[in-house]
């Protein structure tokens, strides 16, 4: 549950924790980017935005904005045009509360036209676990469906 303070801010201390929690080892980098690529996987944007802290900051693509219900509202958008959407991640470095991974994932439009979409995140994390920052540079290519690697 999370109870704003006085003056309005999230007390991170009174929001359950989701683990494995930084400082983050090799083993523990690799479970958040599992159950990354799990969540976004399901495709329930409520799921996946459990995962970030209630006043998580997003960028993805040329979008910027803040908080759960943006990030529901983006992913529910995302998920009706980006159709048969598929994902693969990968640990790329690690630091404390840090994580970076390289991800695809391929997708069509409602035309049937299919799509691979590469790119990098940047994760940082509070000390409950949960993501507080997700910057992702993302690039779309176009392809064949007999081209589609990730089934």
């Amino acid at each position: 549950m999370t109870t704003p303070t006085p003056t309005g801010v999230v007390d991170l201390a009174a929001v359950d924790p989701k683990p494995p929690l930084p400082p983050f080892t090799e083993a523990t980098a690799r479970q958040k980017v599992q159950a990354a690529e799990d969540a976004w996987n399901s495709r329930d944007p409520e799921r996946v935005a459990l995962a970030y802290t209630p006043d998580s900051e997003w960028r993805n693509h040329d979008q910027f904005f803040t908080g759960r219900t943006a990030i529901v509202n983006f992913l529910r958008a995302k998920w009706q045009k980006e159709q048969g959407y598929r994902l693969r991640k990968s640990l790329w470095a690690f630091t404390d509360n840090r994580i970076a991974v390289r991800f695809e994932y391929e997708w069509h439009d409602h035309t049937g036209q299919w799509f691979r979409s590469y790119g990098n995140e940047m994760w940082e994390f509070a000390e409950n676990g949960l993501m507080q920052r997700r910057f992702a540079s993302i690039n779309d290519v176009v392809i064949g469906k007999e081209d589609r690697r990730i089934i």
